[in-house]
């Protein structure tokens, strides 16, 4: 492959199919309508309504895809885009793109395809993030980017998740299933945590003149050092009270990171205000997380926090800011868009505070009113950012 300098990218004049042209394009466009579709289903399930046969069965199912579909289609999006931007050299586009796509595609087709063996469903469930991992790192190696290949061997850690998934569902083992959707989401919080540590000071500081985030380097290790044992601790089922001192210093520790970020004027920015609160909802999580293993909350309400509110939250908020940013267009969302931003947190407060507050009989209600805000949340989103991802840059750039 030909080294290309990113400025030299950026004076080529822009051809092919727009959609394919960077992978932010598709996949953030097939997250969005994964998040409708996949939540949408879940509910239906999960109320009894209609009953989902899948290679998973229901609730590993719903686990698994929130998981190693709709989040890993966002990173895929997220650093096919960024690696392009770090290193100058291209990342996957046309032909190969749409040959992505279609293998995360299939990975989401094929477990409700019963007459396939379920060895075929795995591995083309499972060859999408090696896949991936492979492209992202040819770039990466070939401008020798220490700082930013770490991300190839973290996906890969995400494959061996998802593998503890597909060991269950082929009754190779027991309970490994739950270990990997715990692993595969511990993941995808410390992509955020990495990612978030990165752009939301930068983008703090881009947006309001005169904010100086404050980034202490010390504390910056010691919080991922600390979501890393915490993530450990409960892969391995250690001692109850090793877990609520690792979730209170997690806690602890990324409260004072976002605060360190922090400016009373990003509430009037919602690009900001969204991923705030994303990373918020990820702190809430380690200190749920305690609160399990000290016994006063269920176990799920911590995993909601992360999945709910801190990966819905922040994936919405990435998305939509990347699209704009990387589509040639002015960084202010539309109305409709920040609707979605507020439904996506009331969809996780719908889901971890609710059945807190709320009598037993009131959980199902509790579960699909976050379902319906998700949706909503998403359906805003797919609506508005179709046109915006399948059309050219507005500034006639590639990409």
């Amino acid at each position: 492959m030909t080294t290309i300098p990113l400025a030299a990218l950026q004076r080529e004049p822009a051809r092919g199919v727009p959609l394919f042209a960077l992978g932010f394009r598709p996949f953030f466009l097939a997250a969005g309508v994964a998040a409708v579709l996949l939540v949408g289903a879940w509910v239906v399930d999960y109320g009894a309504w209609a009953t989902l046969s899948t290679y998973y069965g229901g609730l590993n199912w719903h686990a698994h895809e929130m998981v190693f579909g709709y989040a890993a289609a966002v990173v895929a999006g997220f650093l096919l885009t960024a690696v392009r931007n770090w290193t100058g050299l291209q990342t996957a586009q046309g032909p190969a793109l749409a040959a992505l796509l279609a293998l995360w595609l299939a990975g989401r087709i094929a477990p409700f395809l019963t007459s396939l063996p379920p060895a075929l469903v795995a591995a083309v469930d499972l060859a999408f993030v090696p896949v991936l991992a492979a492209s992202l790192a040819v770039p990466l190696l070939r401008q020798r980017q220490a700082r930013n290949l770490p991300f190839v061997p973290i996906l890969l850690v995400l494959f061996c998740a998802n593998a503890l998934v597909h060991l269950e569902a082929l009754g190779l083992t027991q309970g490994t299933a739950q270990r990997g959707v715990r692993l595969g989401v511990a993941v995808i919080v410390l992509l955020i945590a990495v990612v978030g540590g990165r752009v939301i000071p930068f983008f703090t500081e881009r947006a309001l003149p005169g904010a100086r985030p404050r980034i202490w380097q010390p504390l910056e290790w010691l919080a991922l050092a600390s979501l890393a044992a915490l993530a450990l601790l409960g892969l391995f089922g250690a001692d109850a009270r090793l877990i609520v001192l690792a979730g209170t210093f997690a806690a602890t520790a990324h409260a004072v990171r976002l605060w360190g970020w922090s400016d009373r004027r990003l509430w009037s920015v919602p690009l900001l205000w969204v991923l705030h609160l994303g990373y918020l909802w990820v702190t809430i999580g380690f200190a749920l997380e305690a609160a399990a293993a000290a016994g006063v909350v269920p176990p799920a309400l911590a995993l909601h926090a992360y999945t709910a509110g801190g990966i819905g939250a922040l994936t919405l908020g990435m998305m939509a800011r990347v699209a704009l940013g990387h589509s040639g267009r002015p960084l202010k969302p539309a109305p409709a868009v920040v609707l979605a931003f507020a439904l996506v947190n009331l969809a996780a407060l719908a889901r971890v505070v609710a059945p807190l507050a709320l009598p037993d009989e009131w959980y199902l209600r509790a579960v699909a009113s976050a379902g319906a805000l998700w949706m909503v949340a998403f359906a805003l989103f797919v609506a508005v950012y179709t046109p915006i991802l399948v059309r050219p840059r507005a500034d006639g750039l590639p990409g």
